[in-house]
């Protein structure tokens, strides 16, 4: 198991961790990974970063597919390929309905069909064989709509291929895992549990490299979940530490009923404890809704307490099928530590 860097994004001012990103450069960190949600992108942090570092690899996790048409995604990526010598991982995800039709502007409709044809359009475009044509149900190029001028003609990037370029995808559900391993070369997971992964995730992995074929397994996939990381010997300081985060995300990332973060968490076992921190986050009391993320439910997706005891519970991850643990932490101190045991 390899570590990379998971930095996010930004809340109300864009402030980079330099410093930090170039320790990781220097310590041999395999991949440095930008967010984006309805303010910061995730593009621009992951250039300015990439013309500052060596040889990190420069993930994006994720770009959010109804904010960009396929073709202008996939010339970001083989633009920042080029520039960075080759080390740009493209992560692609829908985000949520919310963001999707409440920012965006988009139809959150059938979002595994559009996710498949997205993917085909950028890799038939990576390839770079002939000119982009594709007649899908929610993409058509060139563009025949009702609206059409009928002057469209099919292109070629004026780039040369670039077909190796990595395409990752962020999945929580289900069949959006499935599809994951059956199109992409990695998964992108959040809150993820490896104690849980024979339960939850395995037979919807094999299922969608069953479908994929041609032998893709476990060995040629990249599973890459962000893992947040406290290290300190006040156990109540590192849960208190996450607890925001969580309660976001289970409580008020997503309506009532249409919350992936939530569905995951009881999923996990927490289905009560979700529901009412959803029911309190909604009703404007994050404060109460913070409290009420359980410990064990830090315990099972995150790292925390002291060194040895982190030490203790890394073994359940470098024991499971991951093989990229992106690490969110908030010092160079505690990113050293984890270099330290993970070369123990």
């Amino acid at each position: 198991m390899r570590l990379g860097l998971m930095l996010g994004y930004a809340g109300r001012r864009i402030e980079l961790p330099v410093e930090l990103v170039q320790e990781a450069d220097r310590l041999g960190v395999y991949a440095l990974w930008t967010a984006e949600a309805y303010g910061s992108d995730a593009v621009s942090p992951l250039a300015w970063l990439g013309a500052l570092t060596q040889n990190i690899k420069l993930g994006t996790a994720i770009m959010q597919m109804p904010g960009r048409t396929p073709a202008n995604a996939a010339m970001t990526a083989m633009t920042l390929n080029q520039l960075s010598n080759g080390r740009f991982l493209m992560g692609l995800g829908l985000s949520g309905p919310q963001v999707v039709e409440g920012w965006h502007g988009q139809s959150y409709a059938q979002p595994l069909a559009r996710t498949r044809e997205y993917v085909d359009i950028v890799r038939q475009i990576f390839r770079r064989e002939e000119r982009l044509v594709f007649d899908g149900r929610h993409y058509q190029i060139p563009y025949r709509g009702a609206d059409a001028t009928g002057l469209g003609k099919p292109l070629k990037s004026t780039l040369e291929a670039a077909p190796d370029i990595p395409i990752y995808l962020a999945a929580i559900g289900p069949k959006n895992v499935e599809l994951a391993a059956e199109i992409a070369d990695g998964w992108l997971p959040i809150f993820f549990s490896p104690e849980k992964f024979d339960d939850i995730y395995k037979p919807h992995l094999e299922a969608g490299f069953a479908r994929a074929g041609n032998g893709k397994s476990l060995a040629d996939f990249d599973i890459a979940p962000t893992v947040s990381v406290v290290i300190n010997d006040n156990m109540d300081i590192c849960y208190n530490m996450l607890r925001p985060f969580l309660a976001l995300y289970i409580g008020g990332m997503g309506a009532k009923g249409r919350n992936f973060y939530n569905d995951l968490a009881g999923r996990y076992g927490y289905e009560a404890a979700a529901a009412e921190i959803q029911d309190l986050y909604l009703a404007g009391k994050q404060g109460e809704a913070m409290m009420k993320v359980p410990a064990g439910l830090i315990d099972e997706v995150a790292l925390v307490g002291p060194r040895e005891r982190v030490k203790e519970r890394l073994s359940l991850w470098l024991n499971s099928p991951i093989t990229t643990m992106n690490i969110t932490v908030f010092d160079i101190e505690t990113l050293r530590t984890m270099v330290e045991l993970m070369a123990e």
